[in-house]
């Protein structure tokens, strides 16, 4: 590949730089992967567009790769910038009454922080910095957020929203990583234009609810559903949502427009298949069978073929549609094997 050859020798001088600012080789490790040779790397990771670079902290692939400019210096800022302290020391508790409500916030109150409790709850922060706002406060400062010990809360979005305690061990960084991860990340995202490429780096396809940036109404009846039905589907499906009026586009594919908002689709990155009505949703296990078919294969057979025939009532006759469903609006952004060479024309031209 002519542009992994062009950023070889730009990489290799910015592990140089690094590596003079942080010559601990347990701070920033520089690695490559020549993908032809381990193909089982690439698939596990889902690379899938060459080059690719990726970031890892304490073994987990973080979901935003790096997409800056590609000199040595840009990656070496970057650098930089990953090993600056995520978490914001408060130096008063009255710095907490005054926080951004509309974001998320997670809040540590330790004795110490040369304490393992709290090299935990760091590790954690690395992670998850750019979905939750990390604070901590330590000694006489927190003492009174102390009352059984150190102590982890999470300030949801919202004045009034009540806070959250983590009630497991500080230390067991798997557990407390879990129940961060889990207020930090919504189950139901927003997809925008700049998020687009990297929801699709997922590899998983996506649920979508189109609704008008106004009504709300929908979004929360849409996030109720989702949780109450498709919560074990979480590692299976990407639950979203989006503008109608931003992404007509996608909204034509399936010959819809803003007015027929609010709307539910499946992307596949194949097809795209409309959830029958919206006002179906309040019906129980509907919006689950709909993501079931998709697994199945019954969505897209149905789209060829008509109904299967244990769904059709006896002496009915079953319709041959001989049609292909609506392609997906996200195809060249998913991942494919041929992904590489889209993007490679782009940086050419």
């Amino acid at each position: 590949c002519r542009f992994s050859q062009m950023l070889h020798p730009i990489f290799e001088e910015a592990s140089n730089v690094i590596k003079e600012e942080y010559p601990d080789k347990n701070q920033v490790v520089f690695a490559r992967v020549d993908c032809d040779q381990h193909s089982d790397i690439a698939q596990r990771y889902r690379i899938s567009k060459y080059p690719t670079l990726k970031l890892f902290r304490n073994g987990m692939m973080m979901k935003r790769e790096y997409r800056g400019q590609r000199s040595v210096t840009a990656i070496a800022d970057y650098i930089r910038q990953q090993k600056s302290n995520p978490i914001r020391e408060v130096q008063d508790l009255e710095e907490i009454s005054s926080l951004d409500r509309s974001r998320r916030h997670i809040i540590g109150y330790f004795e110490q922080k040369d304490s393992d409790n709290y090299r935990t709850f760091e590790r954690v922060a690395n992670i998850l910095h750019d979905d939750c706002v990390f604070l901590s406060a330590f000694g006489a400062i927190s003492k009174a957020e102390r009352f059984s010990g150190d102590n982890v809360i999470y300030k949801p979005p919202g004045e009034n929203a009540p806070d959250m305690v983590y009630l497991g061990s500080l230390t067991n960084f798997d557990l407390i990583y879990a129940w961060t991860q889990d207020k930090c990340v919504p189950l139901v995202r927003e997809i925008t234009f700049e998020n687009g490429e990297e929801l699709t780096e997922e590899g998983l396809p996506f649920l979508i609810l189109f609704h008008m940036k106004d009504d709300l109404e929908s979004l929360e009846k849409f996030q109720q559903e989702v949780a109450r039905q498709l919560i074990s589907e979480k590692g299976t499906i990407n639950f979203l949502h989006a503008d109608c009026d931003k992404f007509r586009h996608p909204l034509l594919h399936i010959q819809k427009t803003p007015a027929d908002c609010p709307v539910i689709a499946i992307d596949s990155f194949r097809h795209m298949y409309v959830f029958p009505d919206f006002s179906d949703l309040s019906i129980p296990g509907k919006l689950k069978q709909f993501v079931l078919d998709l697994h199945s294969g019954k969505l897209h057979r149905e789209f060829h073929h008509g109904p299967d025939p244990t769904d059709v009532a006896p002496g009915q006759p079953i319709q041959d549609l001989a049609s292909s469903p609506p392609e997906s609006s996200f195809q060249k952004l998913a991942p494919s094997e041929h992904r590489y060479t889209l993007l490679r024309e782009k940086d050419e031209l």
